[in-house]
């Protein structure tokens, strides 16, 4: 099967037209409608059906056009990747992180590749993890760095655990509640302060209830919410509000001093499993082993 007609039934199946396919393929309409008319007939049935001005995939159409996306962009990372081989050179790499993986690796990450990849391109893309999930499925980036219990099992995907990080509760130095210590802090006592908390899976929210009661499920709980770790420590050095997450993402402030983590009474025994997610069967780059190395030595350190 050529590669060539695959490629353009993408561009038709993308654009939904084939005017507007020819014109990104830099081909004559007839030149295309040969070649999608020549895939039709190595496949055995028609891939479109041409209503007026409207084009239509057909089931056949539909049960290609992954398959196709996938075999097209594969053959596009082969050549990529072998040309960089041949060049020496690593390639390029966007990743998403999750919440905690961000706090914790987006600047130590940049920071490496400057000085140890000056030529290398990376981009570190932020966001919910279900976003970056449909980008990774779209190519748009090439890992993402998740807790996998806010993922899916699925097929086309490849989890490749890394490190447990533990969960806790922040707050900053001189407030308040630490009157109570050095003793442990009943949970109740935090609920008359904001909790401020990047969104939990479901597995932590039970774990939650579990340890201290309806009143902890953070859908009721959490009053300061967003996927930006270092705005809600921000947030927590500032106010009385009180940080709830990965403790590792707060270490900086908990080193100077400036951040204290509570004690509770009972302990909460709660965390995050990180997990290095990309795309089954994908044809990685040689950066992505970069990236792999830096990521299991950083997180576990």
């Amino acid at each position: 099967m050529n590669l060539k007609h695959l490629a353009h039934w993408l561009a038709l199946a993308e654009t939904g037209s084939f005017s507007r396919a020819a014109e990104k393929l830099h081909i004559t309409q007839s030149a295309l409608s040969r070649s999608i008319q020549v895939l039709e007939e190595e496949l055995g049935g028609p891939l479109v059906d041409r209503i007026g001005k409207k084009n239509e995939l057909t089931p056949l159409g539909q049960s290609v056009l992954e398959r196709a996306r996938r075999i097209v962009h594969e053959a596009q990372e082969l050549r990529q990747g072998a040309a960089l081989l041949q060049q020496g050179g690593l390639g390029s790499l966007r990743v998403g992180l999750g919440s905690g993986p961000g706090a914790m690796l987006m600047t130590p990450w940049l920071q490496h590749m400057a000085e140890h990849h000056p030529t290398v391109q990376v981009a570190v893309s932020r966001g919910s993890t279900e976003l970056q999930l449909v980008q990774l499925r779209e190519r748009q980036l090439d890992a993402l760095v998740v807790d996998v219990r806010r993922v899916d099992a699925a097929p086309d995907l490849k989890m490749a655990h890394i490190v447990e990080m533990r969960a806790g509760f922040v707050c900053r130095q001189g407030h308040p509640i630490l009157a109570r210590q050095p003793e442990s802090v009943p949970f109740e006592a935090l609920l008359t302060y904001p909790i401020a908390s990047t969104p939990l899976s479901q597995e932590v929210a039970r774990t939650m209830v579990d340890h201290y009661g309806p009143r902890a499920n953070p859908a009721q709980m959490t009053t300061l919410q967003c996927e930006e770790i270092s705005s809600l420590i921000d947030v927590v050095r500032r106010t009385d509000a009180i940080f709830l997450g990965i403790v590792g993402a707060a270490r900086q402030g908990l080193a100077d001093g400036s951040l204290v983590e509570l004690v509770l009474d009972p302990p909460f025994r709660g965390g995050a499993q990180l997990a290095l997610i990309t795309l089954a069967g994908r044809t990685e780059l040689p950066v992505m082993a970069v990236f792999r190395s830096f990521v299991t030595h950083w997180l576990t350190d």
